[in-house]
């Protein structure tokens, strides 16, 4: 049976120690505030250690659910160790983290590894959508349209990042993911390829807050383009479900709901209203399973790898590139 430690004992933690706890690992908690750690100990069984350093010397994996501006340090303790961490989203702020983090990667003792814990590649929407897009079901793409607006409260941590780069990296995923598919046809899985282009605006800016607001235009090899507008500052009904965006190919059309909740296709490799799974709906389920099965066999490799990161945070520091 496995260890899997987990530090960060919030709201995202909780989501994490539930799907752990039914898969039957053994479980560690590090948390800041001790309480909170023993709190989830009693609920998802477990004990409780006292520190980081501990958790990884009594974990055969760690799952990182901490704030964003720690995810860095606990990452690179992590690797040093020789232990596999299960990374929140975003990995970590800057470019230069990122790379601190990729070359500790590159010389971790006993095969460690990080994955980053990106649930949008696992949804069964996406899955469903990668799957038409790399066998021809619309013909070849050509362009892709996403949008997610809702209002959001920027309480604590997140009062001091960006929507993109906190919320936004989500869609960002969706649709870089999507172009692999595109542009690596039945190729599975497909390599990760990185666009040539990022323009971004951002309507909203006030002097001295992150951004709230963003629209976001790639362009890749080929053509293929990808326009994405995310807003936390736009109040919705239901917080942002029923929106939709597309995925235009030569030969028809996948409309979805942004959320993942369904899709209807018209092409010719498939055509009809889709209703892809709402057992796992958001793709945390499928994202545990992939982060155990890496534990148990070394010889695996995380489908939200480290690669796929790195060329997702590239497109969020490059839209951030014009906030000048």
């Amino acid at each position: 049976m496995k260890r899997v430690g987990l530090s960060g004992c919030g709201g995202i933690g909780r989501l994490h120690a539930r799907n752990l706890a039914e898969r039957g690992v053994e479980l560690r908690f590090h948390n800041r505030t001790r309480e909170k750690a023993e709190a989830f100990a009693r609920e998802f069984g477990g004990r409780v250690c006292g520190g980081f350093s501990e958790l990884l010397e009594a974990s055969d994996g760690v799952v990182i659910a901490t704030p964003p501006d720690v995810h860095a340090e606990q990452t690179l303790q992590a690797l040093a160790a020789g232990t596999p961490a299960l990374v929140e989203k975003p990995l970590c702020a800057t470019p230069a983290d990122l790379l601190r983090i990729e070359e500790a990667a590159a010389a971790a003792p006993g095969g460690a590894f990080v994955m980053v814990a990106e649930n949008y590649y696992y949804k069964p929407s996406q899955i469903l959508m990668r799957e038409i897009v790399a066998w021809d079901g619309v013909g070849a793409v050509r362009s892709m349209r996403v949008k997610k607006l809702t209002g959001q409260e920027s309480e604590g941590w997140k009062a001091g990042h960006g929507a993109l780069l906190e919320g936004g990296i989500h869609f960002v995923a969706l649709v870089a993911d999507l172009a692999d598919a595109a542009l690596a046809r039945r190729q599975e899985p497909a390599p990760v390829s990185a666009p040539l282009q990022v323009e971004a605006g951002f309507p909203t800016l006030r002097k001295g807050s992150p951004e709230r607001r963003c629209r976001l235009s790639l362009t890749w090899d080929g053509g293929l383009e990808a326009h994405l507008l995310y807003a936390w500052d736009l109040p919705t009904l239901a917080r942002g479900v029923f929106q939709h965006s597309r995925v235009d190919g030569v030969e028809g059309r996948i409309l979805f709901e942004s959320n993942g909740l369904y899709l209807h296709v018209r092409g010719p490799g498939r055509k009809g209203l889709s209703f892809p799974g709402f057992a796992d709906l958001m793709g945390y389920g499928r994202m545990t399973d992939d982060f155990l099965l890496c534990l148990s066999s070394r010889e695996a490799s995380p489908y939200s790898s480290l690669a796929r990161a790195r060329r997702d945070l590239d497109i969020v520091h490059r839209a951030y590139e014009h906030l000048a």
